[in-house]
């Protein structure tokens, strides 16, 4: 297989993962529980350099490559917590790069440089009531008031919500232009106007807190608006690659870690006198199971690998080709996954049924994939427009 990591990577890839093992695995019963996963461990990653690596040394990152990114995303996973790979993964790779992108030197140093430290949390603010994976279609505004906007409207299914220092928020600034009338802003949680007004409870990721965010006249001054306004569906559409990319990433590690338990818990469950695993329909089943992650990892890298020279080597926008490329990764990935969990699960027999093994937190969390970040439905329906169908 393609391996493009050199020893800095793999010593990155090190740190990782004594982070996940050291600061994650010993907690995961208790932070499922409540539902709530501590903020010092955002400063904990950034301390070690784990959310930044990818960004520029100028932008208060590593200055590395997205290589980097990947060996975090298939080392987060080794903590058997997916609500906490979520939050930390939305601090670094979701909310972030497109402060990096087209952030001023002020944004970057008041918002960027804090959050890739870990010493401020952020959230993506896009999903609404009303307009999840038809992002065209928010309704939360921002009108012109002076040298200030004014921002109403609400927010739903916000990774980080409940305890987020800023948001990087998508709202409406040109009522009338359809996607063409969107803008990103900065806007810190402490405003007047500003409120959580629920947090979600979510069938799995219990670690990581889902909000709906309510913005009653929030007034933020022109200095936040991100970028150009009326870009911000370009720059979101951008953004998606990297957050569809990481995810694809990052649950093909989680679904190697899982087949590798399975396999451990059928060497040692006996069942009609000889271990499960020696059972021929199981054998067939996980050959073909390993087989399919392995060629999904091999999508996946090849994705990384043209995004990479597009935006890391090049410096350029990602082409349609790659977008296209992601996007059916990501579609694959959460079939595969599905397909391994579930499996996985029926393995265990009665046992995966029962929360004292992994099994059935993962089945639980890995439904998420093929809903956030664009349900596969969406994503086939705009890819088809874009092969020209």
């Amino acid at each position: 297989m393609f391996q493009p990591f050199t020893e800095e990577h793999d010593q990155f890839r090190k740190t990782c993962r004594a982070f996940a093992e050291r600061e994650i695995v010993p907690n995961v019963e208790e932070w499922e529980k409540a539902r709530l996963f501590p903020n010092e461990l955002f400063k904990k990653a950034g301390d070690l350099g784990i959310l930044g690596a990818h960004f520029p040394e100028e932008h208060g990152g590593g200055g590395g490559d997205y290589w980097y990114s990947v060996a975090k995303a298939e080392e987060l996973p080794r903590g058997r917590c997916a609500g906490v790979s979520m939050g930390l993964l939305v601090q670094s790779d979701m909310a972030t790069p497109v402060i990096s992108d087209v952030g001023t030197k002020a944004q970057i140093d008041e918002f960027l440089a804090p959050a890739l430290r870990g010493e401020k949390i952020v959230s993506l603010g896009v999903s609404e009531p009303g307009a999840g994976s038809d992002v065209a279609g928010i309704r939360t505004t921002a009108r012109r008031d002076g040298s200030d906007w004014i921002i109403n409207g609400s927010k739903t299914f916000i990774t980080n919500g409940t305890r987020a220092d800023f948001i990087t928020l998508l709202v409406r600034t040109r009522p009338d232009s359809g996607s063409h009338g969107c803008s990103f802003f900065l806007v810190p949680t402490n405003l007047p106007g500003f409120s959580v007004s629920k947090k979600l409870e979510k069938i799995g990721n219990h670690a990581s807190d889902t909000a709906e965010l309510f913005f009653d006249g929030v007034r933020v001054p022109n200095d936040w608006l991100l970028g150009e306004e009326g870009h911000g569906f370009m720059y979101l559409m951008q953004n998606f690659q990297s957050e569809r990319l990481i995810a694809a990433i990052g649950a093909t590690a989680g679904a190697k870690l899982i087949l590798d338990e399975a396999v451990s818990y059928g060497r040692d469950r006996v069942a009609f006198g000889k271990p499960i695993i020696k059972r021929e329909v199981w054998q067939h089943k996980f050959v073909d199971l390993y087989t399919k992650v392995e060629m999904a990892q091999a999508f996946a890298y090849k994705c990384v690998d043209r995004y990479n020279d597009e935006r890391y080597v090049r410096k350029e926008a990602v082409s349609f080709e790659t977008v296209k490329l992601i996007s059916m990764a990501k579609i694959a990935v959460g079939d595969i996954v599905s397909e391994v969990t579930d499996a996985c699960l029926q393995f265990h027999g009665g046992w995966g049924y029962v929360e004292d093994y992994a099994i059935a937190r993962a089945w639980r969390d890995q439904r998420l994939l093929r809903l956030g970040g664009g349900t596969t439905e969406t994503m086939k329906y705009y890819l088809a427009k874009l092969m020209g169908f």
